[in-house]
């Protein structure tokens, strides 16, 4: 049952049920703590006997960790990624707490930590995978976890969008360094990547079928937001396409991983270390633009559904744009 006192300027909430730890909140208002000690009740009801605190004292962070990447992030297209996250938590320290002692304050004092070693958007991400686990835990698996502890804190601020692009004799370079490379996919792929403003993964799950040369059109049927688009094709891309001459319905063979450590050589091999694969699309979108087109036409290209994101993506030089001035 739910007990209410007035304490100072604020209402006390507790709930009770035998078996289950207290579940305590304060309210300025009455009628909030009302509303709230119903719904917490009816939760409670509705969920039947949920594991007691001695259960929760066995229960670690790292457990639930494991459940959610066995259960949840197994069926994602992320799984690779966000298996190699949970690798990272499981073996932090904070893996080690007991859920029943986990509060706002142990991920705040893991936040201050991390943000040490790992960069901003390293630790989002890391955030993010925990915030949801502790989600699903709550609201599928009927563990007593009323507060999320990590969405009680704040996110580190992102670092500043990256502004990299292609400098002058920097594509000669790359593409002379590919001719020396032993894959033949490696040129093409970066191309069509310039072509195209495509991601890696878009771009390795090209399969004949998906091109319709006579409308100069390619499907991407699988995208980092869920939705399938359909983008033109320059003449370059077209000339691409038809120049690869690898049997079978995918285009390209290799895996992420494999991809992944032919970029990482070409760049050892040229001395361009500083260049990601993912500077590529935001000097396509770029290249867009410059050359005029609109925004929504950039976007049917990039798969942007957030003009605000595109404009992120978007780095126009200001030398350019004062050559249109002119």
């Amino acid at each position: 049952m739910a007990t209410i006192r007035k304490r100072g300027s604020s209402w006390h909430v507790q709930v009770r049920r035998s078996g289950q730890p207290n579940i305590t909140r304060s309210f300025k208002k009455k009628p909030d703590a009302d509303a709230w000690a119903r719904q917490t009740e009816t939760k409670i009801d509705r969920r039947g006997l949920a594991p007691c605190r001695s259960d929760l004292e066995r229960f670690t962070v790292g457990d639930l960790l494991r459940r959610y990447r066995d259960e949840v992030v197994v069926h994602k297209r992320s799984r690779e990624a966000e298996s190699h996250i949970i690798g990272v938590l499981l073996r932090h320290k904070i893996a080690d707490y007991a859920l029943a002692h986990i509060t706002p304050d142990v991920f705040r004092t893991f936040r201050d930590e991390r943000m040490k070693v790992v960069k901003a958007a390293t630790l989002r991400r890391q955030l993010c995978i925990l915030q949801h686990a502790f989600n699903v835990a709550n609201r599928e698996w009927g563990l007593p976890l009323f507060e999320n502890p990590v969405a009680a804190i704040s996110k580190p601020a992102l670092d500043n969008p990256r502004e990299r692009r292609l400098q002058d004799g920097e594509l000669d370079t790359l593409l002379k360094g590919c001719s020396k490379s032993r894959v033949w996919w490696l040129s093409p792929v970066l191309q069509l990547a310039l072509e195209t403003a495509m991601r890696r993964g878009e771009l390795l799950n090209i399969h004949r079928h998906h091109i319709n040369f006579e409308r100069r059109t390619l499907l991407v049927p699988v995208t980092k937001n869920g939705h399938a688009r359909t983008i033109p094709l320059t003449e370059q891309a077209i000339d691409l396409l038809t120049s690869v001459t690898h049997e079978g319905n995918k285009l390209f063979p290799p895996s992420s991983n494999a991809f992944r450590l032919a970029w990482q050589r070409l760049k050892r091999r040229v001395g361009i270390n500083d260049l990601r694969f993912h500077d590529l699309r935001h000097e396509a979108v770029s290249h867009f633009f410059e050359i005029g087109l609109s925004m929504p036409e950039v976007a049917l290209i990039s798969g942007h559904r957030d003009p605000r994101m595109l404009f992120r993506y978007t780095h126009l030089r200001a030398e350019d744009v004062v050559a249109k001035l002119k």
